[in-house]
């Protein structure tokens, strides 16, 4: 496939715009294919190099190693996805939930697919929280901010506030431009009764 420009691409698998190969890049962009392909989140980015330069520190910050542990980001991510019906983040990021230790069944509660099976009052809490932020629309009840902050300190409370955000900011990137999941991400869901 090639663009306008005659640059070659990838196919999109479905997407709504090519998705660029290393060869198909602008040269600014050529830097994040170097390990291979860096996954439809950033071949569709490298269209535009300016936002791609921005974009991948703010999600390495925010997506990284932080005062939140693994699972708890995760938590976030799929619950948040799930809410959002973002179709590729729920199967990518259950996928990394499961390699980071979360179960078959936790992740079913998450993306709403059974019943709730989380171990603790902190990430009951936690569920409410993404509930209301993610799910709903004008202000967090004070209640469901009040449970949070028997389980969260506030530096964490606007971490997770924040998580949720760059979370829903890629599930509507990913859902409007029609993202692929990838065959060895669908493959691993089969794999686990999750597809």
């Amino acid at each position: 496939m090639t663009t306008a420009t005659g640059a070659a691409t990838a196919t999109t698998g479905g997407a709504r715009v090519p998705l660029l190969d290393a060869a198909g890049a602008p040269l600014t962009a050529r830097r994040y294919f170097g390990a291979g392909d860096p996954g439809p989140i950033v071949a569709a980015l490298a269209s535009v190099p300016e936002l791609l330069e921005v974009t991948l520190p703010f999600l390495s910050t925010v997506l990284g190693a932080s005062a939140l542990d693994v699972r708890t980001k995760e938590i976030v991510i799929v619950r948040t996805s799930a809410l959002q019906e973002c179709r590729y983040c729920v199967d990518a990021h259950s996928v990394v939930a499961l390699d980071t230790g979360l179960t078959v069944a936790e992740v079913r509660t998450l993306s709403g697919a059974g019943p709730a099976s989380l171990p603790d009052a902190a990430e009951a809490a936690l569920l409410d929280w993404i509930d209301a932020v993610a799910g709903a629309t004008g202000a967090v009840p004070d209640s469901v901010a009040a449970r949070l902050r028997t389980a969260y300190r506030d530096f964490e409370i606007v971490e997770l506030t924040l998580l949720i955000g760059a979370t829903m900011m890629l599930n509507r990137f990913c859902t409007a431009l029609s993202l692929p999941t990838s065959a060895e991400v669908a493959a691993r869901l089969a794999e686990e009764g999750l597809a």
